[in-house]
């Protein structure tokens, strides 16, 4: 058989090296690759083929030409064509984006393996579960099976050059016939989705066609990739509400590749990941060990080949389970990406190299000084680096399969291992809505969520803060998440709590503890006996019957009730300001009372329904007309806020500061305005970008995409001083405008909310983290549900003080008598009158107090009592209590500082915020605190 096998490479190797290559391309991919040593013997050409299109034959351009991007659709009708012209490619839909672009996924394999893609996704969908599959089935099928390698282009859409790479990749992949092609054929299984961020790379192109149109003018920059939001579409992946995450956890359901794959582009040339940690604890040391085997691998290959720039380490930490590759990481697979020198634009440049050139340890082959730079270039390096991939797979095919197995037995075999056993979450505690939420969104990610089926009694010393271990009731219904199950891991990620030291080098937020962001109760259960007791599998949220007649609603701070307040935005909604009792039940002030109410009863609302209204003090809970602000400068984290008013049914109109600068009537039109944080400076905010010839951003026959979803002629100017009047007239016409982090700082620089000060820090550091903040002002309507602490996010600023002065500090006493400095100061001749103690201001309201001067000196500068601005939520008052999860230092320069203030300005109101209460749809813990402003926005003194 050997010798057969050897005769029979023999006669192939003549037909292999007779494949012609496309003379064409072949001389264009030279001819944009600025330097010999850029390109490798695996892409320095392309074979023919006679009825298979090339990218020239079907674009009349090649990947990674000069002046060429491709519009998603026409990728897509090029992948659909090879699909056409070729068994070993299949061409299917994931879904759609949020404006209705379609994502697709391509399968390339050999005609064999394309013909039973059904029977090879069947044998990874049953090694993902190894509970049900004995050792034996298990190698049975590995045996059979081939792995699946996902990689995917184009998430972030200046990084333009992964989906003209993919093309080309895919055609080389079906047609080549050199023996290591081959080898990737017939051992696994790629899968390619050339573009995720299908809307944003549309938008990208149509600027590339304006460039183009209007040459020595500055570009309009890229505000907007998708819908929502921009880069941020990387740190989906926890709370997985955009298309785009939850089309690639379809594909990867559906499939269950072994490796997925992102392709990046910032860093020269070619980093390839493995991150600098500290590296998330949760992930398994094997999966772990493979980041470093394929990075090394391929580093060395491309090193031996002699292209420079090619590395590892140095860059991303493996810390945050937010990225999209996680939904590998967090199943069992692996994830990884590259960063490649990025072209933004299909030109040739001469680029300067900094940093990236200097070699150190985990770069001794460095990126050169100075380069000249093409998007061939960066085809070149990605699809070279990605082959190598594949074919270490293809070398190593039953390997893949049995390492996706072992890591599934592992993560099943976590309760009997390093634990824990369990989560649960009490099934009866207040907030309902959150808690669905939060067991909805485990189940999306694919984690089996359980109930119990009676009460049951666990000892447990959760939250950390107990100091004994005590058993704790759990009634029927509670919900219960094993940890012997094969996402385990990815459970322990997204519900444990983080630490991180203050010396370690982040890349992004470093605490997510869900259970702490949708404020909810919760336990981590060691004790293997949590897994004895009687529980079903939870198949979600069923529907409901209608809530109907008249109803007494408890307000936990829950966004159920918000979601009610909208979707029944007919009915007449009253909120107590007093006790009440109906029947034997007592119901506290700030209930809801609904008359005549037909809703979904799925809002899991806490609802007692009245035999008829009750005779109680009240005050309308009205729905009002509501604003979302936007600037042109950025629109990334004013995106989550859309996601999250839509994801609860809240109705807004998006208007942007040009609108407002030209609006002098806008209390005529809103009743509530919400400027989320804008990731600018204050004076940006208002200045908005450098004067200059106009940058529009509209629908055109050159530009179809853009003019979404606001558009301007020109997205330079910005509020303008006429804004910042309008918005001061709009609130003390009784508007309430609701700002947070760097808006609120705008507030109050530009004089919008006066007595309240932004101070620096030195000492604070808190990227992303989870801190406790403390409830001060209990009546306010903003704060009406939560408990007294609750948890929020803080990204270190801003830090207010509230007041007309700093606090002077206590002098010191004169020099005397005395034991103790402490001692009074005793003046002689005469009998001692000691000094009144000084009043204590409230939490950051330190200058209010009385002054010590005559009253008639300072009374002109001192605001009346009703217009003085009031802390309503602040820190934690002392440092050792602030962190719940992920890093902090210099806790101390925030300790008892105010986090949410209510400045009343006129008949009107602004609210201050230091923490972003509405972040990447994960803090729905704090959703509260806007929703119940803008429901109450009408009596919030």
């Amino acid at each position: 058989m050997k010798r057969f096998a050897l005769v029979l490479l023999l006669l192939a190797a003549p037909l292999v090296a007779q494949q012609p290559d496309d003379a064409e391309y072949t001389k264009q991919i030279r001819q944009f690759t600025t330097e010999p040593r850029f390109m490798t013997e695996l892409v320095d050409h392309l074979p023919s083929h006679p009825t298979i299109p090339t990218p020239l034959k079907f674009h009349g351009y090649i990947a990674g030409a000069e002046g060429k991007l491709t519009y998603a659709e026409d990728v897509y009708r090029y992948m659909r064509a090879l699909d056409a012209a070729s068994p070993r490619v299949q061409v299917l839909s994931l879904g759609l984006s949020e404006e209705g672009r379609e994502m697709i996924l391509v399968a390339i394999a050999n005609e064999e393996t394309i013909a039973n893609l059904d029977r090879y996704r069947e044998i990874t969908r049953k090694l993902a579960d190894p509970r049900k599959l004995t050792d034996d089935e298990a190698k049975r099928l590995i045996a059979e099976g081939k792995p699946f390698y996902y990689a995917t282009g184009a998430m972030h859409s200046p990084e333009t050059g992964s989906p003209e790479m993919l093309m080309e990749l895919a055609y080389r992949l079906a047609v080549e016939e050199t023996p290591t092609i081959r080898s990737i054929r017939d051992n696994i299984i790629v899968l390619l989705t050339p573009v995720i961020e299908v809307d944003g790379r549309n938008r990208q192109v149509d600027l590339w066609r304006w460039r183009q149109a209007n040459p020595g003018v500055a570009t309009p920059p890229l505000v907007y990739w998708g819908k929502y939001v921009a880069h941020d579409n990387n740190r989906d992946q926890i709370g997985m509400a955009l298309s785009l995450s939850k089309n690639i956890a379809k594909a990867y359901f559906d499939f269950h590749p072994q490796v997925v794959h992102d392709l990046h582009e910032s860093v020269p040339f070619l980093y390839v990941s493995t991150g600098t940690g500290p590296y998330n604890p949760a992930l398994d040391p094997l999966m772990i060990d493979e980041w470093h085997r394929m990075a090394y691998h391929e580093v060395d290959e491309l090193t031996r080949r002699g292209l420079p720039g090619v590395w590892t380490h140095g860059f991303y930490d493996g810390w945050a389970p937010n990225y999209m590759f996680w939904v590998a990481m967090g199943h069992n697979s692996i994830g990884r990406f590259y960063e490649t020198y990025g072209n933004r634009w299909p030109t040739t440049e001469t680029r300067v190299v900094r940093g990236a050139s200097d070699r150190t340890w985990f770069r001794p082959n460095p990126a050169l000084p100075t380069v000249r730079w093409s998007l061939r270039n960066n085809v070149n390096f990605q699809q070279s680096g990605v082959l190598l991939a594949f074919a270490d797979m293809a070398a190593n095919r039953e390997r893949w399969l049995d390492r996706f197995y072992t890591l599934g037995k592992r993560s099943v075999a976590k309760p009997a291992n390093e634990g824990p056993s369990a989560y649960v979450f009490d099934g009866s505690q207040k907030r309902q809505g959150q808690l669905h939420d939060l067991m909805t969104l485990l189940r999306r990610h694919g984690i089996e969520v359980h109930v119990a089926d009676a009460p049951f009694t666990m000892k447990t010393n959760w939250p950390p803060s107990a100091k004994d271990e005590k058993a704790v009731d759990f009634p029927r219904g509670t919900f219960i998440v094993r940890m012997d199950q094969p996402y385990s891991r990815l459970a322990d990620a997204l519900l444990d709590i983080q630490f991180v030291r203050g010396d370690e080098r982040v890349y992004d937020d470093t605490g997510w503890t869900l259970g702490y962001l949708k404020n909810v109760s919760f336990a981590r259960i060691v004790n293997p006996e949590v897994l004895k007791v009687k529980m079903t599998e939870w198949p979600g949220t069923a529907s409901a019957s209608l809530l109907r007649g008249t109803l007494a609603i408890t307000n936990n701070a829950d966004t159920s009730l918000a979601r009610l307040r909208f979707a029944a935005k007919d009915a007449r909604m009253l909120v107590t300001t007093e006790e009440f009792a109906s029947g034997k039940q007592k119901f506290p002030a700030g209930t809801v009372l609904v008359e005549n109410v037909a809703a979904p009863g799925n809002f899991n609302v806490s609802a007692t329904s009245l035999e008829k209204m009750p005779t109680v003090k009240t005050r309308e809970l009205r729905a009002p007309r509501i604003a979302l602000l936007h600037t042109w400068l950025r629109t990334q984290d004013e995106g989550w806020w859309r996601l999250a008013l839509e994801a609860m049914g809240v109705p807004y109109d998006y208007i942007s500061t040009q609108d407002v600068a030209a609006a002098a009537n806008l209390r005529d039109r809103y009743d509530v305005i919400l400027f989320p944080p804008t990731g600018s400076n204050p004076s940006d905010i208002t200045n908005g970008f450098p004067s200059g010839p106009a940058m529009p951003w509209k629908k055109t026959d050159l530009t179809p995409h853009l003019g979404f979803p606001d558009e301007t002629d020109d997205m330079r100017p910005g509020m303008g001083l006429a804004g910042v009047a309008n918005l001061q007239r709009f609130v003390e016409d009784g508007g309430l405008l609701l700002t947070s982090r760097d808006t609120s700082t705008w507030a109050v620089q530009y004089g919008l909310a006066r007595w309240v000060r932004v101070v620096e820090s030195t000492k604070i550091k808190a990227p992303g983290t989870i801190v406790s903040a403390t409830v001060v002002d209990k009546k306010s309507p903003v704060v009406a549900g939560y408990d007294d602490t609750l948890p929020i996010v803080f990204a270190g600023s801003p830090i207010f003080r509230v007041g007309v002065r700093e606090e002077r500090e206590l002098e010191p006493r004169q020099s005397g008598r005395g034991t103790r400095s402490g001692d009074p100061d005793v003046p002689q001749g005469r009998p001692y009158v000691p000094a009144p103690d000084r009043p204590k201001p409230s939490p950051g309201e330190e200058g209010f107090q009385q002054p010590e001067d005559a009253p008639w000196g300072v009374e002109a500068i001192m605001p009346r009592p009703e217009d003085r601005p009031r802390v309503l939520v602040s820190f934690a008052p002392k440092a050792d209590q602030l962190l719940l999860s992920g890093m902090l230092e210099g806790g101390e320069d925030i300790a008892g500082k105010p986090a949410v203030i209510l400045v009343p300005r006129g008949k009107g109101n602004i609210i201050l915020m230091s923490n972003n209460p509405m972040w990447r749809m994960n803090t729905e813990g704090s959703y509260a605190l806007v929703m119940n402003a803008i429901m109450n926005w009408d009596s919030l003194r």
